[in-house]
Formats: structure tokens, sequence, C-alpha cells
């Protein structure tokens, strides 16, 4: 089973990393590149593979896996040349303050993705630490408190990212936006708009690991964002 976790995984590869070929379609390539496995015509099919997958596994380990897993090798063969629905061909662009761009391939034209006129995207933990700064920079609470966790946002569970809150919000339970404005404006003001500079600055490059609904990022001297997805939807758990 290992091994046949590795050959999706240097299949996947060829699809996501890039091997379309300049000059064909990427419902085309997929075909040439099932055609080869199936054939096993193991340099056709590495040749297929991206810069960076080629970089990842040797021919040899590649041939390896084509010529001792066949029944897989025809498995995974057969499923590439019948997608399940048209190849979309995306990519993402890095913004200077830390936005993800996304654009799509329609009708050999690049387009601008629906996800760009989301301000507040939380689809991504990048997007979603990027809508948060955004959020507070405009100082807009009413938004802000999408991106705190359910439980500590409706006074279920206490969590690190209120930890300021006054004791009001015991009383009432869900954290309403004048409370998160006097939390984050008052006293703690000023340690907090130090922290989300930080993080500002760091974002564009940052590296952030994923761990099923959970995931982080480091940033300036030991400091670590910490994301939950809930419903779908990534949240600040603590920064």
């Amino acid at each position: 089973m290992m091994v046949h976790r590795s050959f999706v995984r240097a299949v996947s590869f060829a699809v996501l990393l890039g091997g379309c070929a300049q000059t064909s379609a990427p419902s085309d390539t997929l075909r040439a590149y099932a055609s080869a496995l199936e054939d096993k015509r193991v340099e056709d099919a590495y040749e297929m593979l991206s810069d960076e997958a080629r970089r990842a596994i040797s021919l040899e380990a590649f041939r390896r896996m084509v010529l001792e897993n066949p029944d897989d090798v025809l498995e995974v063969a057969r499923a590439l040349a019948r997608p399940a629905a048209p190849p979309v061909v995306s990519a993402t662009v890095t913004m200077p303050n830390g936005d993800e761009l996304s654009l799509v391939l329609e009708d050999g034209k690049w387009r601008v993705d629906a996800a760009a006129v989301d301000l507040y995207g939380q689809a991504t933990p990048r997007q979603a630490l990027a809508g948060f700064l955004r959020a507070h920079e405009r100082k807009r609470y009413d938004v802000l408190l999408r991106y705190i966790p359910d439980a500590e946002r409706e006074g279920r569970a206490p969590g690190p990212l209120l930890a300021t809150m006054p004791g009001a919000a015991a009383e009432t339970g869900e954290i309403t936006a004048d409370q998160l404005r006097e939390a984050w404006q008052g006293a703690q003001g000023e340690e907090t708009e130090r922290v989300l500079q930080a993080l500002r600055a760091a974002l564009p490059t940052a590296v952030i690991e994923e761990n099923g609904e959970t995931a982080s990022m480091s940033y300036g001297s030991g400091g670590t964002v910490s994301f939950l997805r809930e419903r779908g939807l990534w949240k600040i758990r603590d920064f």
C-alpha cells in the first residue's frame, strides 16, 4: 500500500506541478501520460513530469515504481485517461502584502478568479490571515469576529485570542464587535498593533504548515500564528 501511495504521489506531481506541455490542452497531456504508463514507456512518462517532480524523484526510482507495481500503474493510468471533469488550469500570485490572487485559464486567456473580490476570505490559512489583518487595519471589528473560533466567540470556552476581553463578555455570552474594539484598542492596543505589524511584514514570504484542520505559521522572533478550520473556513486561534 505504501508503494501504491508513492506512485499516486508521483502521478499527482505530473498533474498538479506543471505537467502540461506548452502546446497541448491538459486533457491531451493526461491522455498521453496515461498511455505512456499503460505501455510501460517509463522514459516518456517521466519526461512529462514537471521540473519540481523530477527533482523530487529520480528516473530510476520512478522506473521501479512503474515496473514493480503493474496493477497499480494500470489502475492509475485508466483513471487519468477518463477524468471525472474537464481539467482546470489555475495560477496563484502572491502580492507584496501577502494577499493571494487566483487566476483561471479559460478559452486560452487568463482571467481573475471570483475569489479575488473576497477581501475577507477564509478559504486558506494565508487568505484568512490576510483578511484578518485587513479588517483590523480598517477597524472592521464586525468582520474580525468571523476569524475567531466559534467556541471562543460564543463564550463557550476560553481562548488565548480574547485573553484581554473585559469581564462583561462573560455576562452576555457571545462576544460583540464593541467588546472586541474595547479589548484591542484599550490597554492592550499598543501590544496588539506591534504584533500585527510583525505579521504583516512576515506574511508575504512566510511558510504556513497545514495539518488536517489546523495550521501554523512562524513569524518574528519566536512568534507563531495558529489556525483552526471550522465548517470549511479558516480562523485565527492565536498569535
